[in-house]
């Protein structure tokens, strides 16, 4: 049997770790079909994104394990964690997932609340007397 390739993929506060091996395009998140982990159809797409980029939808079963964050940062880091396994098994999948943007992980993060402040940047409300 081929060895699975597997990959990691990060959003926000979520990580998931992904394993890809050769099946008819079953994807599982956390024991649940993804159509059900993730009720929303923009966060499916999102999850279905680099497999349809590169044509390859019905040739890879995907098992992620999904930890931390929201599911909408799940889904990112998903949609990451797929594309990053995808250039495990063929580096020919580079161009067109480069091109996507599929292989740029996504810096942007809560900033941390500051000393003084109500949040990151909101203040308490001035009161002059």
């Amino acid at each position: 049997m081929e060895k699975q390739k597997n990959a990691v993929g990060r959003r926000k506060e979520a990580v998931t770790r992904v394993f890809l091996s050769k099946g008819e395009g079953a994807i599982t998140v956390n024991g649940k079909d993804y159509k059900v982990y993730f009720p929303l159809v923009y966060l499916q797409n999102q999850v279905e994104a680099p497999l349809k980029t590169v044509e390859a939808s019905d040739k890879f079963n995907v098992v992620v394990n999904a930890t931390g964050g929201g599911v909408k940062g799940q889904a990112e880091a998903t949609k990451l964690g797929i594309a990053r396994a995808l250039l495990e098994v063929s580096a020919d999948y580079r161009p067109a997932l480069k091109a996507a943007g599929l292989l740029k992980r996504d810096p942007r993060a809560v900033e941390r609340k500051k000393p003084g402040r109500k949040k990151a940047r909101k203040s308490f409300q001035f009161s002059k007397r």
